[in-house]
């Protein structure tokens, strides 16, 4: 990827390995957060680090946490049984 801070559509397609107009309906449905500039969108490149999954934001990092307490509070015994195995 290059190093410049935005990324196109046609670029983050390609890079995903969808077509333009599906990328285009996600930014529209506001999955994908975009900047628009006149008739074209420009991606910031931290949101396709986060969400090509090779950088987490804090509200990610949070959800993960969560998750984990969650499953160590309801599994703990098991994961415990587990790990001796």
């Amino acid at each position: 990827m290059k190093d410049n801070k935005y990324i196109s559509i046609p670029e983050l397609a390609n890079i995903l390995g969808i077509s333009r107009i599906a990328l285009y309906k996600k930014v529209k449905k506001g999955e994908i957060k975009a900047l628009r500039i006149g008739r074209n969108y420009a991606i910031p490149q931290r949101f396709v680090l986060s969400l090509l999954g090779k950088e987490l934001s804090e509200e990610d990092k949070k959800e993960i946490d969560a998750a984990v307490r969650k499953t160590v509070k309801e599994y703990g015994e098991v994961l415990k049984l587990l790990g001796r195995e």
